[in-house]
């Protein structure tokens, strides 16, 4: 069915499709009886797929990218696409609008997308109190949910952490798991978060927060997919010394080398985050190397360039325990969850 609609889809400008999209998944999964539908036709339960990292007990392995869902808005449908996992967010602690629009683009040649959204998000407050509401009511199908954190666009580098620790400790009570983004290539200066001495410190402070509660939380790091080398082993150091949980590996690149899409339209869209696709080798390569790395004991979500079941196997091949989607969604459809799910039983 998405096959047929996703032409006049792709009629709209990206992100008008994404809302429309969202929009009508809602709204189906409000009636019963569509949302019973939705359910029969997407999600796969199997003992065989379930998989437990952490103390979290995940119904299957296929989960939902942060940036998909921003505001925890759409969880009720989203679970009906069978994800084992939700993640929401990027979340800042004020509410911003992001980037001047456009900012979401498809590259349909390559399969792929830019995005420069800047971390909009309607807000810490707002986030928290739909996410408390949700726990209230019951998370549907026993989905886990992850918070992906972010500081805002006028909060400088130096006083990073106490973004990122608002935003831990007042959505702590309602995620499952955490995620610190310091990758996004759409927020002036974030990246440089990923060096050693600033990330360590950033971490540190984190888990020592977590390490206070009487039941932490598995605390990862979402990492981008340009970085060499040389600093994934500084990546790995800094994981086991300050003891988090795991590795989201990858968000999306500032590359643009070996695209279909000509090199005057590419320029025409400008910067942003490279998604999709072009991404997928490099990712699993990151995957492959930091399994190598850290060991079998650190908890790694592979994401980048899947769009089929192959894609996913390839990752989890390579190293990773779980698999993210997101651009894969946006050309394959909701389909590719349980069509992922069927080749791994």
């Amino acid at each position: 069915m998405y096959q047929l609609l996703k032409p006049l889809l792709f009629l709209f400008p990206a992100e008008t499709a994404h809302r429309i999209t969202v929009f009508l998944l809602d709204l189906a999964a409000a009636i019963p009886p569509v949302r019973r539908l939705l359910k029969n036709w997407f999600c796969l339960k199997n003992t065989q797929l379930e998989c437990e990292f952490h103390g979290l007990r995940f119904p299957n392995p296929v989960g939902l990218a942060a940036g998909f869902d921003k505001n925890g808005s759409h969880i009720h449908g989203l679970a009906c696409l069978g994800f084992g996992f939700i993640e929401v967010g990027t979340v800042t602690p004020q509410p911003q609008a992001g980037n001047p629009r456009p900012r979401l683009f498809r590259l349909p040649a390559d399969r792929a997308l830019i995005n420069r959204m800047g971390f909009n998000n309607e807000g810490l407050d707002a986030l928290a109190a739909r996410l408390k509401h949700l726990r209230q009511q019951g998370v549907p199908e026993g989905v886990i949910i992850g918070g992906n954190i972010g500081k805002n666009k006028v909060t400088p580098n130096e006083l990073a952490t106490d973004d990122y620790m608002k935003c831990f400790r007042a959505l702590f009570a309602y995620v499952d798991y955490f995620v610190v983004n310091v990758s996004s290539p759409n927020t002036p200066g974030l990246r440089e978060l990923q060096e050693k001495e600033p990330l360590t410190q950033l971490l540190q402070t984190l888990q020592t927060e977590n390490k206070k509660q009487a039941a932490p939380k598995p605390l990862l790091l979402k990492i981008a997919p340009d970085l060499t080398d040389t600093q994934l082993d500084d990546i790995a150091d800094i994981l086991k010394t300050t003891g988090l949980n795991g590795v989201i590996a990858t968000n999306t690149t500032i590359a643009r080398t070996g695209l279909k899409t000509p090199v005057a339209a590419v320029e025409t869209i400008g910067a942003g985050g490279l998604s999709g696709a072009p991404v997928r080798e490099r990712a699993t390569a990151v995957i492959r190397y930091l399994r190598q790395k850290l060991g079998p004991d650190f908890l790694i979500i592979g994401v980048g360039g899947i769009d089929s079941a192959e894609a996913a196997r390839e990752k989890l091949d390579a190293g990773a325990d779980l698999v993210q989607l997101y651009s894969g969604m946006v050309y394959e459809g909701p389909g590719l969850v349980r069509a992922i799910l069927e080749n791994l039983v």
